[in-house]
């Protein structure tokens, strides 16, 4: 049996996997973030590693699974954020997570020293205060004293790795989420780092994902529930292991989506993938030699999360259920939602946008608003659809997975506003942990390769564009274009 945790924005799911990867059952702990204003966004990572604690051994407890019988444990982890330790491995603060935005003076320092396009070349992204490298200024900058402590720096799944098993690394899929990666090299780049005036010892040393990274030691063992000795699987970050739970691999393999509390659109590639218009961006997969060019927003399941709690709350656990059966037959003429919640990477990489409802009129109502936000998630990734098409990627067909895929109603109008096949997998929430199992289990040596990721999910549902509503909203998505471009300015003079 493998162990694969999750450590998610919302929580840590736990998943126990047969040998060879297949889906046994899982479980999550909860943990919360504080959100405030300014674009703060922090976890403190002593909750993540309680909520692995909890989880291993509800798991374990639930399944009447034996310690001796888990034979690896593995992780995925929410990417881009900045975890800050002190010389003995103890957080200094909070962590700032990938939806922490407050560093855009700082990512506007370091473009200026390397160049908008020589970063992104180098970096196979922007740079964007939605990364780590800019958060860790931010720190430096506003929290002298607290960065004066500071001797390591990692993601969420590095440090709950480092709480295990004693030792801090991290693979190629996280440390390409940092803005400190020179991808092409596969090191840290020096470039950067200088640029920064960081010194390249705070970075942990790079090693493959499915590297056994160390053993479960006697005191965490005791706290898991799991046997002293277990070995424990680096893994990865969680956009290059949902990729691999869905099954794609190759570049034959074709696109994915994500609709999580953010929302992507990604394949796999054998290279970067560098757009002119730099909307999207490049992970290293955690499958070696391959690469994720992705294009990701910042609020797609959020937004919907967000309505739900505003328009339904007294639905409960129901929300969202009631409310998009409430947007089934709305009409949406004139009205649209800007889902920049969060401010905005992928198209824009505008950290002062903000979410927006626009054309607004009397006869419109609660059903009215929830579609429009399913829309404007539709029409946002449409454009990064796009950018992939431009570039030779056909995106004809996306399998779709996440919390949102669950939505017959959101994935039709996915498929009328892409123009594509859109199919939901048997993966919808569990892509991450599935992914990260197969890791564990190639580190482990239990499986021959990771392409056995495969013969894992099943397509449950198709839906196929129709041609009319196409047309439509591709009419349509100019004009979401347009209201954007109008506003950009006035986000820009609000939220300087």
């Amino acid at each position: 049996m493998i162990i694969a945790h999750d450590l998610g924005t919302t929580g840590d799911k736990a998943s126990l996997h047969e040998d060879g990867g297949r889906l046994v059952a899982a479980v999550t702990e909860r943990y919360g973030t504080r959100f405030a204003a300014g674009g703060v966004a922090e976890q403190d990572p002593a909750d993540w590693v309680r909520a692995v604690a909890a989880a291993t051994r509800r798991l374990l407890a639930e399944t009447g699974t034996a310690p001796d019988a888990v034979r690896a444990v593995s992780f995925s982890g929410q990417m881009m954020g900045a975890v800050l330790l002190d010389a003995a491995f103890r957080p200094v603060r909070p962590a700032l997570i990938w939806a922490d935005h407050r560093s855009t003076r700082q990512a506007d320092r370091l473009n200026e020293a390397l160049g908008e396009g020589d970063a992104y070349r180098l970096l196979g992204h922007r740079v964007h205060p939605t990364y780590s490298l800019a958060k860790i200024l931010w720190v430096r900058d506003h929290e002298p004293d607290v960065f004066a402590r500071v001797a390591h720096v990692c993601l969420a799944k590095d440090y709950a790795v480092h709480w295990l098993t004693g030792r801090l690394v991290t693979d190629p899929s996280d440390a390409s989420s940092t803005n400190a990666y020179d991808q092409r090299a596969g090191t840290w780049s020096d470039r950067v780092l200088s640029a920064a005036d960081l010194d390249p010892a705070l970075f942990p040393e790079i090693v493959p994902a499915t590297t056994v990274a160390g053993e479960l030691s006697a005191e965490r063992a005791a706290e898991t529930g799991l046997r002293p000795g277990t070995p424990v699987v680096l893994g990865g970050g969680d956009g290059p292991l949902a990729a691999l739970g869905a099954g794609i691999i190759d570049p034959s393999d074709g696109a994915y989506a994500y609709l999580g509390s953010s929302s992507w659109i990604s394949l796999s590639a054998a290279g970067p993938l560098h757009d002119p218009a730099m909307r999207t961006m490049t992970f290293d997969h955690v499958v070696p030699g391959r690469y994720v060019p992705t294009a990701t927003m910042q609020a797609g399941g959020a937004s919907l999360e967000w309505a739900a709690d505003v328009l339904r709350p007294e639905a409960g656990e129901r929300r969202f259920e009631e409310l998009t059966a409430e947007a089934a037959d709305a009409d949406t003429t004139g009205l649209y939602f800007l889902p920049h919640l969060l401010g905005e990477r992928s198209p824009y990489w505008n950290a002062a946008a903000r979410g927006v409802f626009l054309g607004l009129a009397r006869h419109h109502g609660r059903a009215e608003m929830a579609r429009a936000v399913l829309e404007g998630v539709a029409f946002n990734l449409l454009t990064c659809v796009l950018a992939f098409r431009e570039a030779g990627h056909p995106v004809d067909r996306v399998d779709a997975i996440g919390g949102g895929a669950a939505s017959d109603l959101w994935l039709r109008i996915l498929a009328d506003a892409w123009g594509a096949t859109v199919r939901r997998r048997t993966v919808e929430e569990e892509a991450n942990s599935l992914g990260a199992a197969i890791t564990g289990a190639v580190g482990a040596g239990l499986v021959p390769g990771f392409e056995v990721a495969r013969d894992l999910s099943e397509v449950t549902a198709e839906f196929e564009p129709d041609p009319a509503r196409h047309a439509a909203y591709r009419e349509r998505h100019a004009s979401f274009l347009d209201a954007y471009r109008r506003l950009e300015p006035w986000f820009e003079r609000e939220n300087p």
